[in-house]
């Protein structure tokens, strides 16, 4: 049976609308899984003799700190990781026993990249104890317990993934407690340190992962079961819906009309106000940069600065017009111009980036540069990033189901790696216009030539949407039969 449903995964993933059109990226994504392997794998073998020239205990060290490893692991998981999903309605009505179905459903998150990435780093550093005389039957059940708490995280990741709030409760929580340790206030690696040395020197302490691990299992099949009706957990949720007139908008004419619905959009979908919450994660990105304390080279100050200024634009306007997409055939029938309806996307988009600039004003504390930095990246990501999104927006033909519930089965990442993959080439040409500007006179002067983009970006910028609106006209029946495909 597990034959067949894997038959019918393949043929799902290679026919595909958007098979062929995003090849590339499938590609480009297996060079990124290839990447963060080596890297871990480079982790897992020189971590240990790191420590030791660091004049540390390996074993200890890594042990004090796995309680941050297990807790960013879980939050990268619900930003990040996407349930794998089947098809599932049609095998309902099918001689399948819903328990068949369960199990290969999370039999196939076992298989999941942020679960296999983790053995490239501790059975090195498991096979590097060994080799340097730690007990071997310790080694190896202190491997199975740690393993076992991954797979924990991940069915943790399937039962919490339908509460909104949880992403910004963990990583506050992480927040709070790396501060506390860092001005030694609290340090929450005294109570979690015992146990994790536990399972290295006491020889039955690994049952309590794989006790736990089984549970989670266990009640995480039950939930997926509990779901599998069609007139239950697979049935479309329909709430009340709310009359917002937004009349203030209809002096802007044909471009009110289509703000209107994009606040809307926003304001009344669980996905869609998630993303944009996601995108002030971005606003204390620049706080890796612009410290005194960090270590970063000096060209790296406009990377942080876009991504600042940039994080609605890059998580939500990653998906323009894909949030469109259950209505887009409707939308195409109508008598729409292109560039209005791009128009208003990018007025959203600059109205986003400029409120990110504003919020970002903390900065200053750092000193007039560092806001100055935020202010040429929101210039550029106005005049230029902006312009690329939309152009990417005509290849990214990835539908996004609004009305879709969020509960079990249902894929309901709103924060995706394939799009945030596409933000790569947006970042290039702001940092060699940096360093150029820092190579010849100063930082100053690179700030300048980026901002100079930006000013050159918008001044052309009825050009450039007349090229982008051409290139939408021409992938419009591509675009359609992408979202109109459901599996």
């Amino acid at each position: 049976m597990f034959t067949k449903f894997i038959y019918l995964e393949w043929k799902s993933f290679t026919r595909s609308a958007s098979f062929t059109s995003n090849l590339a990226l499938k590609i480009l994504m297996g060079f990124l899984v290839l990447y963060f392997a080596l890297v871990f794998l480079a982790l897992g073998v020189g971590s240990f003799y790191i420590l030791k020239e660091m004049k540390l205990d390996p074993l200890v060290t890594i042990n004090k700190f796995l309680i941050y490893y297990f807790l960013m692991d879980l939050i990268i998981r619900l930003l990040l990781q996407a349930i794998p999903v089947m098809n599932i309605r049609p095998l309902l009505t099918m001689p399948f026993k819903r328990s068949t179905i369960v199990h290969f459903s999370l039999g196939k998150t076992g298989l999941s990249f942020f679960n296999l990435v983790h053995a490239f780093f501790f059975l090195p550093f498991c096979a590097v104890l060994i080799y340097e005389g730690y007990d071997v039957i310790s080694a190896l059940l202190w491997l199975i317990a740690l393993y076992s708490i991954v797979f924990a995280n991940n069915f943790l990741n399937i039962l919490l993934n339908n509460k909104d709030n949880l992403l910004g409760v963990f990583i506050t929580v992480v927040v709070i407690l790396a501060g506390c340790q860092y001005y030694k206030l609290f340090d929450v690696t005294l109570y979690s340190y015992p146990f994790f040395e536990a399972l290295f020197h006491t020889k039955w302490a690994f049952l309590l992962p794989v006790a736990v691990v089984m549970g989670l299992y266990y009640w995480t099949y039950n939930y997926l079961k509990g779901d599998l009706y069609l007139d239950a957990g697979l049935s479309a949720k329909n709430d009340i819906a709310k009359t917002e007139n937004l009349t203030w908008l209809n002096q802007f004419g044909t471009l009110g009309t289509f703000l209107k619905n994009d606040i809307k959009l926003i304001k009344r979908n669980k996905r869609s106000k998630t993303t944009v919450g996601l995108s002030v994660m971005f606003l204390f990105y620049g706080l890796l940069f612009f410290n005194s304390n960090s270590h970063q080279p000096p060209v790296m100050q406009i990377f942080a600065g876009i991504f600042v200024s940039g994080g609605f634009l890059f998580t939500f306007g990653q998906f323009v017009p894909s949030w469109d997409s259950s209505y887009y055939q409707l939308m195409m029938t109508q008598n729409i111009p292109y560039k209005g309806y791009l128009n208003s996307k990018w007025w959203l988009i600059v109205m986003g980036t400029a409120v990110s600039t504003i919020l970002a004003s903390f900065y200053l504390y750092f000193g007039w540069q560092v806001y100055l930095t935020i202010v040429a990246g929101a210039i550029y990501n106005i005049g230029v990033n902006s312009h690329l999104v939309l152009l990417g927006g005509a290849f990214t033909k990835t539908p996004i189901d609004l009305s879709m519930s969020k509960g079990a089965f249902g894929d309901k990442k709103g924060f995706n790696v394939n799009t945030m993959l596409l933000s790569i080439p947006k970042l290039i040409l702001p940092l060699v216009l940096y360093w150029l500007g820092s190579y010849i006179i100063s930082p100053k002067l690179g700030l300048a030539f980026v901002a100079l983009a930006g000013v050159l970006g918008f001044m052309f910028r009825n050009s450039v949407f007349s090229i982008i609106e051409k290139i939408y006209k021409k992938e419009k029946y591509k675009t359609i039969a992408a979202y109109k495909q459901k599996g």
